[in-house]
């Protein structure tokens, strides 16, 4: 039973701390969608996810309307699209991307993930369409979203993926310069990739995901900024006890919806995300929880510490308020979406080598990272092989979003609204990786019975 305080605290937290639901998010498997003529596959597509979410958004707002909870975005997550294309004799892949995006429109979903392909150990034919489709199926729909996981533990790193991942990045942007290179938003290249993730650009409905299932990602990083505020200079034990009691506040509510929309929709329950996911509103930042933490400026020396102890926490915190934990779980450190890494890259203190420091410790990697657009492919694929290689190592997730802003140059400012915020253009290193990128092949997977 709750108390009058617990929930005054709640009421609170809503108000005045920038929480919320970041997404209910209705994962659908379309393996029952394949088949030989592309035009009934597409039209499968089409009618399975406007029947399965036709209640998935009036759920969402009626629940935010009863409960005085926000929920921020409605989405849809989907088998990854080259498993079903595949049987088909086509190869108009980005058909299927716009009856994705169709359906998406019909149901009123802010975005649909799954436009899919995962090639950590190598290529079918249907993956190198699908992944040489990504341009242009990007840049010709608003809500479709796209994700390809080049490398695992397990498998290794697929180095041809990673090469042509940055020739297809860079296409993304060409194809979108109007709008600020917006497709490479949409694109995700991960290693250890996940298969109940709620949050995009790299949702997708994984082929271990029962028919149709309930995700729900949960944010909250002004509400444990306002918490370390209250411990002012006490030491790292009470840091980190203050922020797993604010994790357990937060997950309990994302427990709640999620149990809620489940029951309404008639859809099982899946996971919640423990993710602390940034908004570029002032105070929503997991940047100015570092800071809280004691350093001058997110990006200085303690960084990748302060976000360990921030991460961990976290699941500590929140393992306590739900037994179906799953997604990413961790903290998000996007860079356009979140006020405090902005002004950290603008004042010089934070770098794209220290990023990919605290990558090692944070929740995805290197994320709406926006870089000068004369940057070329081979170092952007040098960039991911970087960020698969932590991955790959530390048995984790990592990914990278990487955006090359055509025209523009370090300094700069590039505009994307919405949550998608605005970046500052980072500086890369200048000197080449071309033939190490031209070598090929695949990266071994690492040998973990040595660890050191």
């Amino acid at each position: 039973m709750l108390g009058t305080y617990e929930i005054l605290e709640t009421l609170e937290m809503i108000q005045k701390e920038n929480l919320d639901i970041r997404t209910i998010t209705m994962g659908i498997s379309l393996r029952d969608c394949c088949h030989s003529d592309i035009d009934i596959s597409c039209k499968k597509i089409y009618d399975k996810i406007a029947k399965y979410a036709e209640n998935l958004v009036v759920t969402g707002q009626n629940i935010e309307k009863e409960y005085g909870i926000p929920i921020i975005n409605k989405r849809i997550s989907v088998t990854p699209i080259a498993l079903i294309a595949e049987s088909c004799d086509s190869e108009e892949y980005v058909k299927f991307a716009k009856a994705m995006d169709r359906a998406a429109e019909t149901v009123g979903v802010n975005f649909i993930g799954g436009y899919s392909a995962l090639v950590q150990k190598g290529y079918t034919k249907g993956d190198k369409r699908l992944i040489a489709s990504i341009p242009e199926a990007l840049s010709t729909t608003n809500k479709v979203c796209s994700s390809v996981n080049v490398a695992s533990t397990k498998a290794g790193i697929n180095m041809d993926a990673v090469a042509e991942m940055g020739m297809v990045i860079k296409r993304c942007a060409e194809l979108t310069a109007d709008s600020g290179a917006l497709a490479c938003a949409k694109l995700v290249v991960f290693a250890n990739a996940v298969e109940d993730n709620p949050f995009m650009a790299g949702a997708f409905h994984g082929v271990g995901e029962p028919e149709c299932v309930i995700n729900v990602g949960v944010s909250g990083p002004g509400v444990v900024k306002c918490a370390l505020e209250k411990v002012k200079g006490a030491d790292f034990g009470t840091v980190a006890e203050t922020i797993k009691k604010t994790a357990f506040k937060i997950t309990r509510m994302g427990e709640l919806v999620a149990r809620e929309a489940s029951r309404r929709l008639n859809v099982p329950y899946g996971i919640v995300d423990l993710s602390l996911a940034p908004t570029p509103a002032i105070g929503d930042s997991v940047a100015y929880i570092l800071e809280e933490m004691g350093l001058e400026k997110c990006g200085t020396h303690g960084t990748t510490a302060a976000l360990a102890l921030l991460n961990d926490a976290v699941k500590k915190g929140g393992v306590m308020a739900s037994s179906s934990v799953g997604g990413l779980s961790g903290a998000f450190i996007p860079v356009s979406e979140d006020a405090g890494m902005i002004a950290a890259v603008k004042s010089d203190a934070l770098s794209l080598e220290k990023l990919e420091a605290m990558t090692c410790v944070c929740s995805v990697g290197l994320d709406m990272i926006v870089v000068p657009g004369d940057t070329s492919a081979d170092t952007i694929s040098a960039i991911i092989a970087d960020e698969a290689a932590i991955g790959v190592v530390n048995n984790k997730t990592t990914a990278v979003r990487i955006i090359p802003a055509p025209g523009k140059k370090v300094g700069d400012i590039v505009e994307f609204g919405g949550l998608l915020g605005s970046g500052p253009v980072m500086k890369v290193n200048s000197y080449g990786s071309s033939e190490f990128i031209k070598r090929g092949g695949r990266i071994p997977a690492p040998l973990h019975s040595l660890r050191n």
